[in-house]
C-alpha cells in the first residue's frame, strides 16, 4: 500500500494522528502526577506542537492550493476548537478558588485565568518562571502556556503563508521558507536554552520550529511514496524516539535545546509514515484517549495542583484517583462541552459564531480581572484573613533598604549598631533597632537579597551577582571607619547558599547557590573546606574593627507558613507548622561548626535564636495561632519580636551572650 501524509490529511480522519495524541497526553499526565518511569513525559507537549504544525499546514496550504482559504474562517475554526472547553475549565477553576484560596492566591489565579483566555499566559509564566520548580504547583492554569504558544503561532502562520503565496506561490518556495524559519527558530531555541532557559521554554520564537517541523512534514509528505515496509520502519523508529525521550530525559537536563529533537523527530516520523492501521496508534484505547486528549490535558493539571494543595501528591491512592478523575473529567468535557459546542456553533453563521465566542470569552476574562483586582477578601473567615495578613507583614522599608546601593538607619539617628547581610538581615533589623535601650539610638543597615557575605564566594547561577560583589567591596573599603567600635550583627541564610534551598516537591536536593574554586551539584568535603576557610577569613576580618555577633541560622520550614495555615483553616483544620530540632541540627551542622570556630579564633559572639523559636523537640512556624514567618524562612515583623530579648542582651550592661554555645542535640535547647 502506497500513500502520503498530506493526502491522508486532506482526505479525512487520520487514526495515526489521533493515536499520536494519545501517546502525548498520556506522557504529560503521567509525568505531572509523578508516576515513576515518566520523568521525561513533558516531551508530550513537543509532540503536540509537531502535530499542530502538521495540521495547520494542511489547512492553510491545502486551502491555498484549492484557492478557497479564508483567514477569518481559519481563526474562527481554531476558536471553536479551543475556546469552549478552555473557558469552562477556567470558569470552574475560578469558582473552586473562591472556596479554596486566600486573597493573594486568588488574585494570582485571576491574573493567570485572564492571561489564559487571552492566550498570553506563556508570557506571564515567563515573568514568574518556571515550569519545573516547586512554585509551579501553586499555579492552577500553568499548563495553558502551551495553548498560548499555539494560538500565537496560529495568528502569525496563515498571514505569513498568504504573503508567501503572493510572492512565491510554488510549493518549493513555501517549503524553503518553512525550513529557513525552522532553522532560525531552532538556533534561537538552542542559544536561549543555555543562556535564558525560561525564555527558551516559554517563548514562541524558541518553540516555533517544532510547529514548523510539522508543517515541513506535511509539505514533504506530498513528495513521498514510501512502501508499506518502509513506512512501518519509519513509524517504529518514531515511536522508539518518543518512548526513549519519555524514559531517559528528565527535568534536570537543559530543555528544550538539542534534546527536543528526539521527541519532535519521532513525532515527525510517525506523521510521515501515515500508517492508518498501526498497532501503536490505532487501538481502541489509543483512539479513545486521542479523541479526548485536549480535554484530558486541560483537566489533569488542576487535579495535580489539587493534590499538592491537600498534601496528597505522594499518596499512591490519591494519585490513582487523580489519574482516573483526569480521564473522567476529560471525557465529560469532550461529550458535554467540546462536541455539543462544535455542533451548536456549526449551525450558526460565522458572525453569530464570532459573537458567541467573543461574548463568552469577555465574560470569563472580565470575571478573572475582577478576581485579580480584588481577591474578594470578604469571603474569608476573619481568622483566615488575619493569617493571610501576615504574608505581607514584612519590613516596611524592604524595597527602600534591601539594595546594595542603599544605606539605611533604623530607629534613632545615633548609630549604636550595624546590621549587614541578606534578606534574613532585613527581616530582623527592626528587632535589633527596637532592642536598643534608648529611642535616640539607631541601627545602620546594609544588605542585598540573596547575598552571602563571604569574600571569595561566587554566584553559581547564571551570570555574576554584581550587586552582591559591590556590597562586599563597599563594606570592605569602609569598614575601618564605619562606626568603629559599634557592635556588628552579621545575619545570613548561610546554609542555603552552601547546601542549596530546601528540596522541592520532588524531594531532590538542590545544588549550592555559591561556589569558590569549582561548581558542584552537591557539596562535598573539599567544597566545605573551601567554604570554611573563606568564612573564617571574612569573619575575622570583620571582627578586627567591630565587636562581631553571628546569628545562628533561623529555622526553615518546609512550607510557606501563612499559606499552609490559611489553607488548613479554609478546610476547617488547624495546621501546626514545625520541624524537629534533629532536622535543624543536621541541616545546619557545617554552619554551626564554622561559627564556633570563628568565635574561638576571632572573638566573635554567637546569638542563638532557637531558645526563642523552639522547645525541647521542635521549632515552630507559628505562635498562638499566628504565623511567625511571611513565607518558609523569613520571620515576619510579628515573629521577629520573639528575638528582642536576645538582641537586648547585646546592649545590656550585663555580659552580652554566650561566646559559643554548642550545637543543640535533638531534645535539647
Amino acid at each position: 500500500m502506497r500513500g502520503s501524509a498530506a493526502s491522508a490529511a486532506a482526505d479525512g480522519f487520520r487514526t495515526d494522528i489521533n493515536g499520536l495524541r494519545a501517546w502525548a497526553v498520556v506522557a504529560v499526565v503521567l509525568y505531572h502526577f509523578g508516576v515513576p518511569g515518566f520523568g521525561g513525559g513533558f516531551v508530550g507537549v513537543d509532540v503536540f506542537f509537531v502535530i499542530s504544525g502538521f495540521l495547520m499546514a494542511g489547512i492553510v496550504v491545502g486551502g491555498l492550493d484549492r484557492g478557497g482559504f479564508s483567514l477569518p474562517g481559519f481563526y474562527l475554526a481554531r476558536a471553536r476548537r479551543i475556546l469552549p472547553a478552555l473557558l469552562v475549565l477556567v470558569a470552574v477553576v475560578l469558582v473552586a478558588g473562591w472556596f479554596l484560596l486566600m486573597t493573594s492566591d486568588y488574585q494570582m489565579l485571576g491574573r493567570h485565568a485572564r492571561e489564559s483566555v487571552l492566550f498570553s499566559s506563556n508570557l506571564r509564566y515567563l515573568d514568574e518562571s518556571g515550569y519545573f520548580d516547586a512554585a509551579s504547583h501553586d499555579k492552577w492554569l500553568l499548563h495553558t502556556w502551551s495553548l498560548s504558544v499555539e494560538w500565537q503561532f496560529y495568528l502569525l502562520y496563515p498571514l505569513v503563508l498568504l504573503l508567501l503565496a503572493r510572492c512565491w506561490p510554488q510549493r518549493r518556495g513555501i517549503l524553503a521558507a518553512h525550513l529557513l524559519a525552522l532553522l532560525a527558530s531552532f538556533a534561537v531555541c538552542v542559544f536561549l536554552t543555555f543562556s535564558e532557559p525560561s525564555q527558551a521554554f516559554y517563548l514562541l520564537q524558541s518553540r516555533a520550529w517544532e510547529l514548523l517541523l510539522g508543517g515541513c512534514v506535511y509539505l514533504l509528505g506530498t513528495r513521498q511514496g514510501l512502501s508499506s515496509r518502509w513506512r512501518g520502519l519509519l513509524e517504529g523508529g518514531g515511536i522508539l524516539l518518543i518512548a526513549a525521550s519519555i524514559a531517559l530525559i528528565d527535568a534536570s537536563l537543559a530543555w528544550p535545546g538539542f534534546l527536543a529533537l528526539l521527541p519532535t523527530l519521532g513525532a515527525a516520523a510517525v506523521l510521515l509514515a501515515c500508517r492508518s492501521g498501526s498497532p501503536w496508534t490505532a487501538s481502541v484505547v489509543a483512539q479513545w484517549l486521542g479523541t479526548r486528549s485536549y480535554s484530558i490535558y486541560l483537566w489533569h493539571w488542576p487535579l495535580v495542583v489539587g493534590l499538592v494543595y491537600f498534601y496528597r501528591q505522594d499518596d499512591p491512592v490519591w494519585i490513582g484517583a487523580g489519574l482516573l478523575a483526569s480521564l473522567l473529567l476529560g471525557h465529560l468535557s469532550y461529550v458535554a462541552v467540546e462536541v455539543p459546542a462544535r455542533r451548536w456553533l456549526a449551525r450558526r453563521n460565522s458572525l453569530r459564531n464570532a459573537a458567541w465566542l467573543i461574548g463568552c470569552l469577555v465574560v470569563v476574562a472580565v470575571s478573572a480581572q475582577l478576581v485579580r483586582r480584588s481577591g474578594f477578601p470578604e469571603r474569608l473567615p476573619s481568622e483566615v484573613a488575619k493569617v493571610e495578613g501576615e504574608r505581607q507583614n514584612r519590613n516596611p522599608r524592604l524595597k527602600e533598604c534591601l539594595r546594595f546601593d542603599a544605606a539605611c538607619t533604623y530607629g534613632g539617628d545615633q548609630v549604636h549598631a550595624l546590621v549587614i547581610g541578606d534578606s534574613h538581615a532585613d527581616a530582623l533589623v527592626s528587632a535589633v533597632a527596637d532592642a536598643l535601650p534608648d529611642a535616640r539610638q539607631g541601627v545602620y543597615f546594609k544588605g542585598e537579597s540573596g547575598c552571602l557575605f563571604v569574600y571569595g564566594a561566587r554566584w553559581a547561577g547564571k551570570g555574576e551577582r554584581v550587586d552582591c560583589k559591590q556590597l562586599l567591596e563597599e563594606v570592605a573599603s569602609r569598614l575601618d571607619g564605619l562606626y568603629p567600635g559599634m557592635p556588628l550583627f552579621l545575619i545570613n541564610r548561610t546554609t542555603s547558599y552552601i547546601r542549596g534551598e530546601l528540596p522541592g516537591a520532588d524531594g531532590k536536593p538542590l545544588p549550592p547557590m555559591v561556589y569558590f574554586s569549582r561548581k558542584v551539584e552537591q557539596p562535598d568535603a573539599e567544597y566545605f573546606a573551601e567554604f570554611r576557610q573563606h568564612y573564617l577569613d571574612t569573619m575575622c576580618r570583620l571582627a578586627e574593627h567591630h565587636p562581631l555577633y553571628l546569628l545562628r541560622p533561623v529555622p526553615e520550614m518546609h512550607v510557606e507558613v501563612p499559606k499552609a495555615m490559611g489553607r488548613a483553616l479554609l478546610r476547617g483544620r488547624v495546621e501546626e507548622i514545625r520541624i524537629s530540632r534533629e532536622e535543624y541540627r543536621q541541616r545546619h551542622a557545617e554552619v554551626w561548626a564554622v561559627q564556633d570556630e570563628v568565635a574561638e579564633r576571632c572573638g566573635a559572639k554567637i546569638l542563638d535564636p532557637l531558645p526563642y523559636l523552639c522547645d525541647a523537640q521542635y521549632c515552630y512556624g507559628s505562635k498562638d495561632g499566628m504565623p511567625l514567618y511571611v513565607d518558609d524562612d523569613h520571620l515576619s515583623e510579628y515573629g521577629n519580636r520573639l528575638l528582642l530579648p536576645m538582641f537586648a542582651q547585646v546592649f545590656a550592661a550585663a555580659p552580652a551572650v554566650s561566646t559559643a554555645p554548642a550545637m543543640p542535640e535533638a531534645g535539647g535547647r
